[in-house]
């Protein structure tokens, strides 16, 4: 399908619900990973944000699902951009879980931002990071907003 890949794993018996099949929450926590090691493996680690005292916030979680995935099964996480407006430091990801024979189990966008930790106001990333941001996978319906 693709090999925007950033998270691959077992899902494990804290994960499951009273239904036997993958918690709704645990698919936003397996999104979250995904992002996270998606900017830790461009250069942008938590760190790094923490040093520039910015963190991200999410505004919207929209789960879509297709198949239904269950203990102990392996599935792998895909991360790509889907929008981002470099003027009010808006983003949003598109995610796929992947189950191990490459069925899409669910679908989920996220919309966020960047929060100014001090400030506790929405902010843009540092201009030197403008060309690290270019190697994030994007859609194919890719937005980005200028002005």
């Amino acid at each position: 399908m693709n090999d925007n890949i950033y998270y691959e794993g077992q899902v494990l018996w804290s994960q499951i619900d009273a239904n036997r099949h993958l918690r709704h929450s645990a698919y936003a926590d397996f999104c979250a990973q995904a992002r996270s090691n998606m900017l830790n493996k461009i250069g942008l680690s938590l760190d790094e944000f923490a040093k520039n005292k910015i963190g991200p916030i999410l505004f919207r979680e929209e789960l879509i699902y297709h198949r239904e995935v269950k203990l102990d099964e392996f599935i792998k996480v895909s991360t790509e951009l889907s929008k981002i407006n470099t003027i009010n430091g808006r983003f949003s990801f598109q995610h796929k879980i992947l189950k191990s024979n490459g069925d899409v189990a669910a679908t989920v966008n996220v919309d966020g931002a960047w929060l100014d930790l001090v400030a506790r106001k929405l902010t843009t990333l540092p201009e030197n990071w403008k060309p690290i941001l270019q190697n994030i996978p994007k859609t194919s319906d890719y937005i980005e907003i200028n002005e």
